[in-house]
Parts: structure tokens; sequence; C-alpha cells
């Protein structure tokens, strides 16, 4: 009888077709690099558990992958009887195997007990949680484990790392005992509903959707979706698509914008699908120019790079707190002339001091600092203003002169090229076609800087690869702030 370990169950939960091609066409499977930076995260946090929950050190960690599942399992039950902490321990019944994070001994008189903790690297207890710790608790259970209890436990996304490697605080549990115990036979409609895809010969015939995104993202969406009917005019590019009506006829198997009929459509959605299907670029020159007036010369095109963890690794900063480590500045004269600074930390140490003395001294005191989308790096300044007291007025004094250059572009330009999205790498080629991302070398996007940092601030990075991503890093974030300016004066007219 085949065994179903806990992620195929949640595969299955997911999508019936995810389930049937991870166990028949694994090949098939490309997880996009914000699902690997999940899976990293999550193995960070487990890791740092095992610390928490067994500060001596007593406990028995499992690995099936170097000894073998059954002999994991096996030795999980042996265990059983030496009452120290588990890590790993798995076990197998009912058609379903499972491995748990945390299995902990509970004091007390009689039999021994014990208390299981499934460890996340989220910010709170989501749905899906709860049926992992459903699945966890009914194999154990029926496994033969004396289970008193079982909780999740998560980060605390307001908890500060005090430095030292003291993380003590970092994860908080909620308790999930009477829920997850009371959901057996859920779980067991799951088990016998997965083993029967996972026996059938004929993949599943489930069309894309939502579902391919929730809770998780999906790696096989690219072969899902390759076998659909392609759209000439996805309606997927319909920007903010969420009235009711838009919506029903999306479910109703609207490909094309066209559709969609112009009535249920905004505006801007109507905006994009009229100049997408005619080929012809919006430009509301004059409304752009008239938004820019108010913001002369000399001005500064800012943008920053930043870096989180999920476990802090410098003393006063918060799990998924973002912290800068890159900015550069383009800076115009009246005449339009622009000379350029940059500041970048690869040091490994906390750039956020250093950062923030750079970032006050080359945006001056005067004149309209330009972003795309204020909320990110006007967060950020605040965030080191309350960091740096000796900085916070000055720091804040910068927010205050900051002006958006993203609603101008949202409301004035769209050019069919951009299919629904006003994220500078998609207005800049249309703008200044000389301009290219996709011209850079290694680093093209924030997900790619964010793993270049992360590299180069490692322990063994050769120096030659260190200055290489160094350079990366530095024409990466360069050319955001180029194309910033290269937008300024396209919306001005100047």
């Amino acid at each position: 009888m085949r065994r179903l370990s806990k992620s195929r169950l949640m595969a299955y939960r997911q999508c019936e077709r995810r389930l049937w091609l991870e166990l028949h066409r694994p090949a098939l499977r490309a997880d996009n690099a914000t699902s690997m930076a999940a899976f990293a995260a999550g193995h960070q946090v487990g890791d740092l558990a095992r610390s928490l929950y067994d500060p001596h050190g007593t406990g028995a960690l499992l690995d099936p992958h170097t000894e073998g599942f059954d002999a994991a399992l096996a030795r999980s039950l042996a265990l059983l009887d030496a009452g120290r902490p588990i890590f790993e321990a798995g076990f197998a019944a009912g058609g379903a195997m499972a491995f748990v994070d945390v299995l902990l001994p509970v004091s007390g008189q009689g039999p021994r007990r014990w208390r299981m903790v499934e460890v996340k690297s989220s910010t709170s207890v989501k749905d899906y949680h709860r049926d992992d710790a459903a699945i966890q608790a009914r194999v154990a259970l029926d496994a033969g484990v004396a289970l008193e209890g079982i909780a999740l436990a998560h980060i605390d996304s307001s908890w500060v790392y005090p430095g030292g490697g003291d993380y003590r605080g970092l994860l908080v549990e909620e308790d999930l005992t009477q829920e997850a115990f009371g959901r057996g036979h859920e779980v067991a409609a799951w088990v016998a509903g997965a083993r029967a895809v996972a026996a059938s010969i004929d993949e599943p015939d489930i069309k894309p959707g939502k579902h391919c995104a929730s809770p998780y993202d999906c790696g096989f969406t690219a072969h899902c979706a390759g076998g659909e009917p392609q759209a000439e005019f996805p309606v997927a590019w319909l920007p903010q698509l969420r009235s009711k009506a838009a919506r029903q006829c999306v479910d109703d198997g609207a490909l094309d914008m066209r559709d969609i009929p112009d009535a249920l459509l905004s505006d801007k959605q109507l905006r994009v699908k009229q100049h997408t299907m005619s080929g012809q670029a919006y430009f509301d020159a004059a409304g752009a120019a008239a938004d820019l007036a108010p913001h002369p010369l000399p001005g500064y095109f800012l943008d920053f790079e930043t870096i989180a963890f999920a476990v802090p690794v410098w003393p006063g900063t918060r799990p998924f707190q973002m912290i800068p480590f890159q900015f550069s500045v383009h800076r115009m004269d009246r005449e339009g002339e622009i000379e350029h600074a940059a500041f970048l930390d690869i040091s490994g140490d906390d750039p956020s001091h250093a950062f923030a003395v750079a970032l006050i001294e080359a945006c001056g005191e005067h004149g309209p600092v330009f972003v795309y989308n204020v909320g990110f790096e006007k967060s950020r300044i605040k965030e080191l203003a309350e960091r740096f007291p000796l900085l916070h007025d000055a720091l804040l004094a910068i927010n205050t002169r900051v002006v958006d250059l993203l609603p101008v572009a949202r409301e004035r330009y769209y050019h069919p090229s951009q299919e629904g999205s006003w994220s500078i790498k998609k207005v800049l080629p249309a703008v200044a076609p000389d301009l290219r991302y996709d011209d850079l070398d290694g680093v093209q996007d924030g997900g790619a800087a964010m793993q270049a940092y992360l590299e180069a601030i490692a322990a063994g990075t050769a120096p030659a690869r260190k200055r290489a991503i160094e350079t990366q890093l530095l024409d990466y974030c360069r050319l955001d702030t180029l194309a910033m300016v290269r937008l300024w004066r396209y919306f001005s007219g100047t």
C-alpha cells in the first residue's frame, strides 16, 4: 500500500492534479524564486527551533533522507521509550506518513505522554496550518503515539533580536489540540481521496485557477496552463479586476479581455483593453507635465534594495523586517545635467546606520526626491529614523520631499507591451527601449538582488565572486534610478 506523506496530502488538499503530477511527472515541476525562498526560510526556522526546544542538546534528530524512511520510522518508535526530545520523528499509519518537527516528553506520573509542536516560518496561524496539524495528529495517534497535545509555533513579527544568539521569544505557540484531534474523520477521507488520485493512470482534468497559488504557489502552473487555450488578449492583463460581475465572467470561462463587456470595466481597465487591442500607446502628456510641474529641479531620483530574514541576524531588527543594504541616487540640476551617487554594503555587518548616513548626504536638503512606489522607500526611511534617534529629523525631512512617479505613470501612460502592469520594468522598455533590464549581467530584478546579496555576505564566497556580485548590484540599482530619470524627462516633456 502506497504511503502518502503529509506534504502529498497537503498537495491533494490544494489540487488533485498537483498531487498526481508530483507522483507521476515530478520532472515537470518548476518552483519559482518565491517558493524557494520560503523553503529556505522554513528550514532556517526549523533548525533554530531545535535549539529553542532543546537548549541542552539532549534530543535526537532523525534524517529519513540519510538513513532511509523505513529505518527512520522504526527508530522513531524506539525513541519513544527514551523520554527525550525528538526532532523529525516519523510515523506511519492508515496509508499516511508524517514527520514531526518537535516531539516533547510531557512530565508527570504514569505512562509517558508526548506533546507535538509544528514549526512554521509564517507570522500567524493559517487555515492550511490547521489541516497540517490535523494530519500530524491523526497519523501519530493511529501509529500508537501517546499524544497529549499539539501546538503550532510561528514567528512573532514584533519580537526584536537582542543579539548574542539569544532567540528566546522569536517563536510563539497556539494550541490546536482540540481542533486537530477532532478532525480524524476528515483526515481519513483525505487519505482515501489522495490514494485514489495516486492510483489513477490519467492526469486529473482540473483547469488552472485561483487554487494554483493558494495556499502555495504550484510548481506545475506552467505545465497546466500550457495545455489551455491561449488568449490573444488575456483577461489577466486587466488591472485590479475585482468587480463581482467582471469576476463572474472570468469564473464562467472568459479568457480574453474581449469577453468582458465594456460596461463592467473601470476607466483604467477600459483604457488597457482599448489600447492593448489597438496596439496604440496612451499618453496624456499635458496631464503628466502638470503633475510634475509643482516639483521643479534640482531633484533626486532614489531607489533602495533590501533584505529580510525570517530569523534576524542583526541586533535591533525584527523578523522579516526589510533592511536596506543599497541605494542609488541620480541628481538632476536645473539644466538637466545628472550625477550619480550610490551606497552598497556587502560586508555582512548591519548596513543600516551607514546606509542612513550616506542617504542623508546623497539627498541633500532641498528639492524633490522622486521614487517609484512611494510606500516602500518612505516606510524604510521611517524605520531607519525610529532606529537611529540622532538621524531621526534628517531622515524624516527626506520623507517630506518624496514624490511618487508611479501614479503619474498609472494615470497618464499605457503601452500595450505593459500587459496591464505599471511596474517600472514594464514601463521603461516602452518609454526608453535602449535601457533594458535583460541586458544586465546576473541581477535583473529585486528577487535576484536579494539572492546575490545573500551570496555576497555568505562565508566562503570567493573574493572574485564577491566583486562580480558588487558590480552586478551596483549596475542593477543604478538602472532603476536612471529609468526614473528617463520617465521623468518623458512625462515632463523635457
